[in-house]
């Protein structure tokens, strides 16, 4: 887990993981830049970290009754965006950073959706999010957001890339540690900078608080504000010393960060300045190819889906869990096309999605854990592979059980033992996770998240070593709130399992 020391604390998930607790909502989340990131890493495809929390994976589209939801995991870091997921335990103090970072493969199986989602989520807000809600609001509580946002830093490209794609009704993300709300309008053929709640003209906020978007969020009260007013009325922020600092990670963009290539319109790739060519191109020819300029495609010759029809989606972000924060938020959410034939249930189960086993099993022969990961061929390449698919998938698949995904969560790790505590005096293990096993054989497709015991004892060999202090690689249980001691191999049933 990437964490620095001060904040390095046991919680209380390894009482969820061992069945000490169990969560009494049904909980689905994606993974941020504060996770235990090589459990994570075994349910690559998604899974069950404990009974009734599930992982959504890197990427995937999953089914909670009638309602569809996409998910994309991780937070932006151009240098990384391009790169398979090639992080293998032991983890270097790199790797514990860039193990969480979202991955072009990954977005481009979501790009690949074709018919309607209802919910979007993601860690990182989508690039440019703040520009359709109350921006001028968020730059007051936020100083240091207005000029990433200016510069069209804040936030993820790629989160940006799927939401303009999908277009749901619901985008929720989180990361920057305040409540903001905004509405994206697609009216009218228009894109996620066009048709907005709110206008960048400041003027047109001048009746700002009068403002809701209809769904019971009122735009003007977005901002979280733990602010004191000051004797000469100015707005100081309230300094939480317990609270993890945004930047302490280091994973904010450069500056001079290019767009990735085939992703941005036209209308958005930055204008070639005058000096552009002033690198010799026998000395940038030497550069390797992640430096190379981002080439633009075009693409107006693939439209937009037709089944994909909503045109305005709702972003939500809360805040940190902390008193006196606002982190919770109750919402009715109607799914857009309802099934004819569905009726209304108190208890949904999750279900896996048509379209997206079709996309995963188009994709089976990309190993996204080494390089080079194949560049994007276009969806007019892709298209014809996912519908071949989806025949497979109603097959073999649709209309039996196997489309219910299964409650079986199995502890791979040894429960956390408090004699051992933060301090282990190994690194964590690498496991094989019997639900992506299970997957992978449903899907017929390989599994490239197993290892022999005699490679991963190897990997181990060659690795760095231990921290000092422990933890810094992010174990189970080893940073805050993971599972367990990391003691042992294998799944064994260890300390602390009921």
């Amino acid at each position: 887990m990437s964490v620095p020391a001060k904040y390095r604390a046991i919680g209380d998930f390894h009482e969820y993981y061992s069945g000490a607790r169990l969560a009494p909502y049904l909980t689905l989340f994606v993974g941020g830049n504060h996770e235990a990131s090589n459990y994570l890493w075994e349910l690559y495809y998604g899974g069950w970290v404990a009974p009734n929390i599930y992982y959504m994976g890197a990427a995937n589209v999953i089914n909670v009754g009638p309602l569809r939801i996409a998910g994309l995991s991780g937070i932006w870091a151009g240098h990384d965006y391009k790169k398979p997921h090639h992080e293998r335990l032991p983890y270097g103090a790199n790797d514990v950073k860039s193990v969480y970072h979202v991955r072009e493969f990954d977005t481009r199986k979501l790009l690949q959706v074709r018919t309607q989602v209802d919910v979007g989520i993601s860690h990182d807000w989508p690039r440019k999010i703040e520009w359709s809600g109350d921006y001028q609001q968020l730059f007051r509580f936020k100083p240091h957001f207005k000029s990433d946002a200016e510069n069209g830093r804040l936030g993820s490209p790629a989160a940006k890339y799927v939401m303009d794609r999908l277009r749901p009704k619901w985008w929720f993300a989180a990361h920057l540690h305040c409540k903001y709300s905004a509405i994206v309008d697609y009216g009218q053929g228009g894109d996620s900078n066009t048709g907005t709640a709110f206008q960048r003209n400041g003027d047109a906020l001048n009746d700002a608080h009068n403002v809701q978007n209809g769904n019971g969020i009122d735009l003007a009260d977005g901002i979280d504000q733990p602010l004191n007013e000051g004797a000469s009325g100015s707005l100081a922020k309230v300094q939480n010393d317990d609270e993890i600092d945004l930047d302490m990670d280091d994973d904010a963009p450069a500056a001079s960060e290019a767009p990735i290539a085939g992703t941005f319109s036209s209308a958005e790739l930055p204008k070639a300045s005058a000096d552009s060519n002033s690198v010799p191109s026998h000395l940038r020819d030497q550069l390797p190819a992640s430096f190379a300029r981002p080439i633009p495609t075009s693409t107006a010759s693939v439209p937009h889906p037709e089944a994909i029809t909503n045109e305005a989606t709702h972003f939500l972000s809360l805040d940190k869990c902390l008193p006196g924060r606002k982190f919770l938020q109750i919402l009715d959410i109607d799914p857009i096309t309802r099934p004819s034939k569905t009726k209304p249930a108190t208890n949904y189960r999750l279900t896996y999605d048509k379209e997206w086993l079709a996309i995963t099993r188009a994709f089976r022969q990309t190993n996204p854990l080494t390089s080079p990961i194949p560049p994007d061929q276009g969806e007019s390449h892709y298209r014809p592979l996912i519908e071949a698919e989806e025949a497979w998938v109603e097959e073999n698949l649709l209309g039996t059980d196997k489309m219910v995904i299964p409650e079986d969560f199995e502890i791979t790790a040894p429960v956390y033992d408090p004699t051992v505590g933060l301090h282990p005096k190994e690194h964590p293990k690498e496991y094989t996770n019997p639900q992506t096993v299970a997957f992978c054989r449903m899907l017929g497709i390989e599994n490239f998240f197993h290892a022999s015991e005699e490679e991963r004892e190897a990997r181990m060999a060659k690795g760095p070593p231990v921290a000092g202090g422990g933890g810094a690689s992010g174990g189970r249980g080893r940073g805050s709130g993971g599972r367990g001691g990391g003691r042992g191999r294998g799944r064994g049933r260890g300390r602390g399992y009921r």
